[in-house]
């Protein structure tokens, strides 16, 4: 009994953080059905792959796949530089993901962007079990994917609308999320080294190739700076 009232009790605190990305999700999802639809798949193909993929932008770049000659090396090395950013995303929540049990599986399969962005910024309370509340993050935000992909599959013969400009709904998304990292963050060195590399590599490298080499820039410097940040951090104010 007190083992379900902890797991109800880590749902509780999950829920509410997947709230935003749910109406994201819902709306990129259905986007996602009607799409595949649009090109002669029935609504089993989006379900399938919005469970087993769960990949985002590699789910739509799937279905165009799907129509052309059978390359899994070309498709292997897409996928690769489509989804990369979650080398480091991975690399970033080994600690995080210590001591979860058997849930860790799911919660590496389950890593998106936004997963990523609430469980390595939520704050747990101590009475809280915060592998149960990173695994119903990630297991929420796959529900509402699927959720939004099953629906587009389904109606998407019987919806028509313009969906061009949806996809800025995820980076409208992350900007409240940073935003609101800000807002909690005593000091922000963190937050600053982030946008200070991606500046940099944005004009070195230019829009279309700085999102690798920023990622690997912030972390290479988080990963220096990382005791000396920490120790800023406890200091007394």
């Amino acid at each position: 009994m007190k083992r379900r009232t902890q797991i109800f009790t880590a749902f509780r605190k999950a829920f509410p953080q997947t709230l935003p990305i749910f109406s994201g999700f819902l709306f990129l999802g259905i986007s996602y059905g009607i799409f595949m639809n649009s090109l002669g798949f029935s609504a089993i193909y989006p379900i399938l792959m919005s469970l087993v993929i769960f990949a985002g932008s590699m789910e739509f770049l799937t279905a165009n796949l799907l129509l052309l000659a059978f390359n899994p090396i070309n498709a292997f090395f897409l996928t690769l530089m489509v989804n990369a950013r979650h080398l480091f995303y991975g690399i970033s929540m080994l600690d995080k993901y210590k001591n979860v049990g058997n849930k860790k599986w799911y919660m590496i399969f389950g890593l998106c962007d936004e997963s990523f962005a609430i469980n390595s910024t939520i704050h747990v309370p101590n009475n809280v079990d915060k592998g149960w509340v990173m695994f119903f993050v990630t297991l929420l935000n796959h529900f509402y994917w699927v959720l939004g992909a099953a629906l587009g599959g389904i109606f998407g013969s019987l919806i028509q609308f313009n969906t061009e400009g949806l996809e800025f709904a995820m980076t409208a998304l992350f900007v409240v999320i940073f935003i609101e990292q800000w807002l909690k963050e005593e000091k922000h060195y963190s937050s600053l080294i982030g946008l200070g590399m991606s500046i940099v590599c944005l004009i070195i490298f230019g829009e279309n190739h700085f999102i690798i080499p920023a990622m690997i820039a912030i972390l290479g410097l988080l990963t220096l700076t990382r005791k000396s940040l920490e120790k800023k951090e406890v200091q007394p104010i």
